[in-house]
């Protein structure tokens, strides 16, 4: 049997990386999407067997791609994000497999089978539910795992404790790791090192940023709906309107634990949902 997909994915890196896969293990691809309005379309036209379906996408995100695919055309799907806190969501769509970025062929071979059993054989939700309990427990414990960044440079191997990092730029094929007066560079990709990161302690507010939440010190509106971060060193980084609900997200689980001092100064519209 040979299985039709779409690949979804916003970053043509990694759309380039799963399309190869995919076709390495026998997999037709029919459509490679960028966002999430054009995945709704191609899944429509297409009615693939398989969807391998990034969570942040443009547009609206996995979940409400899924919201929005026709019952007749809907097909399995293995998830692809860097973020193991969209696991528990997961469930609510019975997903064949999770992929946790970065993740290696071996890893997307074992999401394939599963796909060919669950397409073959129908499929066994409870079954499902304990695999993703497994991939999420795993991803847990790799998360909080990173304590050091080990930094090549010269000659000379350093070591960078992750809470020394202020703020994580990206320049070109390489990461500038800021750390008090020092720039650390590293070969990794955003969506890397993010996945390594604890998502209490940083916070992706740009495509190009992310920053140590720790340091953050007020939020700055400068109009038009856009704001800039201001770090506890005077740094300002610009929060790009397609992260603010990343910030969203930090400012009410600091409400709902009862943090609240953990960010300073925040103004009073970020109480709530950011307004433009």
């Amino acid at each position: 049997m040979t299985i039709r997909a779409i690949v979804a994915e916003d970053e043509p890196v990694a759309r380039q990386a799963i399309t190869a896969m995919a076709g390495a293990y026998g997999i037709e691809v029919l459509a490679e999407c960028k966002d999430g309005p054009d995945t709704v379309r191609n899944v429509a036209r297409h009615a693939p067997d398989l969807l391998f379906l990034d969570v942040q996408m443009p547009g609206m995100d996995g979940f409400d791609v899924l919201q929005n695919l026709p019952a007749e055309a809907f097909p399995a799907v293995v998830f692809t994000t860097a973020h193991d806190t969209y696991a528990v969501r997961a469930f609510e769509h019975s997903a064949v497999d999770y992929l946790l970025k970065p993740f290696d062929e071996e890893r997307f071979r074992k999401a394939v089978d599963r796909a060919r059993l669950h397409l073959g054989h129908g499929s066994n939700h409870a079954e499902l539910i304990r695999h993703l309990v497994s991939k999420l427990r795993e991803a847990q414990q790799v998360r909080t795992g990173l304590q050091r960044l080990v930094i090549r440079s010269r000659g000379q191997v350093s070591f960078l404790r992750v809470d020394e990092i202020d703020w994580i730029e990206a320049s070109h094929n390489y990461l500038r790791i800021h750390s008090g007066p020092d720039i650390h560079m590293l070969r990794q990709t955003m969506k890397e090192i993010e996945a390594q990161l604890q998502l209490d302690k940083f916070l992706r507010i740009h495509r190009c940023l992310i920053v140590n939440v720790d340091r953050i010190r007020r939020l700055e509106a400068c109009g038009y709906g856009e704001y800039l971060v201001v770090l506890r060193d005077g740094k300002k980084l610009s929060l790009s309107r397609g992260y603010r609900d990343n910030l969203d997200r930090l400012i009410d689980s600091l409400h709902a634990s009862g943090s609240r001092n953990d960010i300073v100064e925040i103004p009073p519209f970020s109480r709530g949902r950011i307004q433009n």
